[in-house]
């Protein structure tokens, strides 16, 4: 038997899949599903009932979505629009009624100024170094959950590098927060240090961002050969969602490179391109999330609609 809550968390996932269609398949009265995931009505014991072998045929299991699927942003250039694309992504996920956690690994600690957190007195490092520390998580706002950092983290790396499981201590601090979060979205330093590798060795997979320039691309072979060196010796499950294009400008020179990368590296390139637009300059300046900062742009948009792609993406691959 499935559970209402299971049923609207499924539909989450699965944007596709039309509730008209649904209730007609499932033989249950027009509006029922639309009522409950509006939070109008609760849906009855025969209405899930009808439901279940449906929702069954469309890929539903009873331990789909158990677990957090843990992502890293990841590129060792920096600029490349990581830490946007960590709060941005984050942000459109959590507009979709997904509860995700943000995690700022990068001892710059830009993600936690953008998100309003400066100076945090509780933060990633002190539980990297600390076995009875929990990782700190703030609330930003409805669904969204910050794991802040600064400047301190780039002392507690050093420690780790001689610390017995450094690598580990990451993905051991997330364990018992997989259950209580569907996304947690990792922004990675702009460098394949150890902070890196222990975000891609608590990942499920990896998101890089790609600036479609030469100086960005060149580095592509040496990233994509460390996350096959965490995949063989550290995290075996770790997989590549692919590379989404950042700060895209009309012109030859991008269109080209774009061209390059799509015929010869053997990845995902997402359809979805994030455009060079001034809102995203203007709200780096005012260390402002996108979405806060000009929500009806094109820029907020770039970012809604890539959500759109990567959800559509993450079902194909479960």
């Amino acid at each position: 038997m499935i559970s209402q809550k299971e049923v609207e968390n499924f539909l989450k996932h699965n944007p596709a899949l039309t509730v008209s269609a649904l209730e007609k398949e499932a033989g249950i009265p027009k509006g029922t599903i639309a009522q409950a995931l509006a939070g109008s009505r609760n849906l009855a014991e025969k209405h899930l009932t009808a439901l279940f072998p449906i929702l069954t045929k469309y890929g539903y299991s009873s331990t789909l979505y158990e677990k957090a699927r843990v992502i890293s942003i990841i590129n060792h250039k920096g600029g490349v629009g990581k830490t946007t694309t960590t709060s941005s992504l984050g942000e459109a996920l959590a507009r979709r009624g997904f509860k995700v956690l943000l995690i700022d690994l990068d001892p710059q600690g830009n993600l936690s100024q953008i998100l309003g957190v400066e100076n945090p007195e509780v933060q990633v490092a002190h539980a990297l170094l600390n076995h009875a520390q929990p990782l700190p998580i703030i609330e930003i706002s409805e669904n969204l959950y910050l794991s802040p950092s600064d400047i301190e983290l780039a002392d507690a790396e050093i420690q780790l590098i001689l610390s017995v499981g450094g690598d580990l201590r990451l993905k051991n601090k997330l364990q018992p927060l997989l259950t209580e979060f569907e996304y947690v979205l990792i922004d990675c330093p702009p460098s394949l240090n150890k902070l890196t590798i222990s975000a891609m060795n608590a990942s499920n997979s990896c998101l890089i961002t790609l600036l479609p320039e030469m100086s960005a691309v060149k580095g592509l072979n040496s990233l994509l050969q460390r996350v096959m060196e965490v995949k063989t010796n550290l995290n075996s499950e770790l997989k590549v969602d692919g590379i989404v294009f950042t700060m895209v400008k009309k012109n030859s020179v991008h269109d080209g490179i774009k061209e390059n990368v799509k015929e010869n590296v053997p990845i995902r390139v997402f359809k979805t391109e994030i455009k060079h637009l001034v809102d995203f300059q203007k709200s780096q300046i005012l260390q402002r999330p996108i979405a806060k900062f000009a929500d009806n742009s094109e820029a907020a948009k770039n970012y809604r609609d890539f959500c759109d792609e990567f959800i559509d993406y993450l079902q194909i691959v479960k």
